[in-house]
């Protein structure tokens, strides 16, 4: 996979168009935060589960489909020791609480996760187990699910996969 088809942001060198910022609001919640693009994706705010809620989430859609050479995503990321998810979306799902989720942790300092696509799992029973990465048509970085204080800056999002350098 050429160096190219493998970033999919790189905040380090400025901001990246595209990414939108959603809380829970949207479906009736009382989440409250932001997103900033400063050297790196910054998600924060408080995470309420009241009325129904429990999310903040900053996500990308995409056109184009992912290389087939991709196995997963890779993020270097720094938080506050929250747990916290990359929600990807296919063309197949039709609601909008419908995705493929997996979850990483974060600390103080940079660290880089990988996240192979086989370890992604779907958010309902409805859905289909597995998805093709071809098919993705968002990502989004959440907090999600419990009442907490969520801060999380993203400096690179990539694919790594057979043929990565």
């Amino acid at each position: 996979m050429r160096e190219a088809d493998r970033i999919i942001a790189d905040f380090t060198k400025g901001p990246v168009p595209g990414w939108v910022f959603v809380a829970d609001g949207v479906m009736g919640g009382v989440s409250e935060g932001f997103a900033e693009q400063n050297a790196a994706l910054r998600l924060a705010g408080d995470v309420s589960t009241e009325n129904n809620g429990g999310f903040l989430q900053v996500r990308h859609r995409f056109e184009a489909p992912w290389p087939a050479a991709a196995d997963g995503l890779e993020l270097t990321v720094r938080g506050n020791g929250e747990i916290y998810y990359v929600f990807l979306k296919t063309r197949q799902l039709r609601r909008p609480w419908h995705s493929y989720r997996a979850a990483f942790g974060t600390g103080a300092e940079w660290e880089t996760h990988r996240l192979p696509f086989a370890g992604f799992t779907r958010s309902h029973a409805e859905i289909a187990e597995t998805f093709r990465h071809g098919d993705v048509r968002s990502l989004g970085f959440v907090a999600y699910g419990r009442a907490h204080r969520a801060d999380l800056s993203v400096a690179r999002v990539a694919l790594y996969g057979r043929g990565a350098r």
